[in-house]
This record gives structure tokens, sequence and C-alpha cells, in this order.
């Protein structure tokens, strides 16, 4: 149990600046005081103790802001930063080095009673301010939420979702030693899921259009000059009725010409 303690103090100040020392942690952080009691309220929840373990809860959620359910699965060095408005459901599991920011959801969108209605984050994920994850789908290791994101689907390893509905804009790269273990090379930490090239997803697809068209229209000017150069003339006269055309036949005779030619 101390060793847990000391992995949490060490990863939260690894995490925040403003973190100075192992006794502010204890005795200020609300997201500490929080997965501690978690602790506490699960174990009461897996020995069969349910209402003891939602009493546990609802004290956590009342002195905290955070409410974890006790059925919910945490892994080790767990951060949730600010944490208030976190709301975490029963089926929900986090895995190891994630960290979330206040005002996050980890919600069901099933009435199913028994089913995994809550998401799985695996190792390292980010879960930025406000964003909400809803399904029993899994965000996948390194991956990061950025704030304000409506997440409804999974996420794949190492990628960044952003808008609402979320969308993943900048998948990982997998390297070759990667691709055996399925996890990817443990990424720098980002603040609230923020990276230095998350553009929002309209304008990438806005400018890949544009580029298309760009390359596109080049490409019609090459075949218009090739054309020329066989002897063909194309007229591109504004109005529906005096459209461009094309001399077929001078361009097959052309064309025949140059192949005999060769």
């Amino acid at each position: 149990m101390f060793n847990r303690l000391r992995e949490d103090i060490a990863a939260i100040r690894e995490r925040d600046p403003a973190a100075r020392s192992a006794w502010e942690i204890v005795t200020c952080y609300p997201g500490f005081h929080a997965v501690v009691l978690h602790r506490i309220a699960h174990a009461c929840w897996c020995e069969g103790w349910r209402w003891l373990a939602r009493f546990v809860s609802q004290f956590a959620r009342f002195m905290t802001g955070i409410e974890i359910h006790p059925g919910a699965t945490l892994g080790r060095r767990v951060f949730i930063d600010h944490g208030m408005g976190v709301v975490v459901g029963e089926t929900a599991e986090i895995g190891d080095d994630c960290t979330i920011y206040q005002g996050v959801t980890l919600g069901g969108t099933s009435l199913a009673r028994g089913a995994k209605r809550h998401p799985t984050l695996e190792r390292g994920v980010i879960v930025g301010a406000g964003a909400k994850v809803l399904g029993g789908f899994t965000v996948g290791a390194q991956a990061k939420i950025g704030s304000n994101a409506v997440v409804v689907k999974s996420v794949p390893a190492g990628g960044t979702a952003v808008g609402n509905p979320a969308r993943v804009v900048m998948p990982a790269a997998v390297k070759p030693a990667q691709k055996e273990s399925g996890v990817p090379e443990r990424a720098a930490f980002c603040a609230y899921g923020i990276t230095p090239n998350a553009d929002d997803p309209m304008s990438l697809a806005i400018h890949g259009l544009i580029d298309h068209a760009s390359t596109q229209a080049h490409r019609v000017d090459e075949i218009v000059a090739a054309l020329e150069k066989l002897g063909t003339r194309i007229d591109a006269i504004s109005g529906v009725e005096n459209a461009a055309f094309i001399d077929l036949k001078r361009l097959s005779d052309a064309m025949k010409g140059e192949v005999a030619r060769r």
C-alpha cells in the first residue's frame, strides 16, 4: 500500500510542475485523495460490501468533487489533475499512468445490467478537460483525448482524438519493433492532450481538398500541353453553347503519325 502511495506522489510531481512537495500533494490534492479513497471503496466492492463501498465513494465525492464508482478499476500511478466534475462509471477501466483532467466523463450509453458499458483506457492515456468518452470501447495505449472532445468509438494506440464527434487526427506511426508488442513507444507527456501539430480536423480536410484540386489542375495543364504538341487545337470559350471542343479526327491522325515515327 505504501509503495502505491509513493508511486502516486512521484507521478503527480512528474506531471504537475505546481507540486512543490510530497506533503503538499498528500494534504492539498483532491485527485490524490479520490484515488486513495477509491482503492478502499473498490476493495469493499470486491468483497461484496456494496453499500459500504458506495458510502465511501459518496464520501469521496463530497470531499473532492470527483465521482468514481466503486466498481471501476484503476491502475497504478493514475493522476486526476484538479478533478472537479470528473465522473467515472461502474465498468470503466483506467490503465497505469493515465492522466485525467477536470470535467471528464467516462460514461456508458447502455442500460444493460452486467454488460461492459463504460470505456477502457489503456496505459498512458491522457484525457483533456471537459472530454466525454462514452461507450464500452477501448482507447489505445498512449492515446490523447483533446479537451471537450466527445468520443463515441475506439481510438487507436498513440492516436489523438479531437472534436465533436471526435475524429482521430494524429495517428502515431508504428515502428517495426512496436508492431510485435502492439504498444507504441512512450511519448513525452502532453498536458490536456494538446500536441504541437494537433490541427483542427476540418482544417486538415479543407487543406487536403485544396491540395488535391491544385494537383488535378496541374495535371490538366500537362494534358493540354501534350495534346497541343500533337497538333490538336483546344479552344476554351466562355458560354455554354461554345464549350471547349477537341478535333478528334485530327488528334487521331496526329497520334498515328507519332506512333509511325517511333
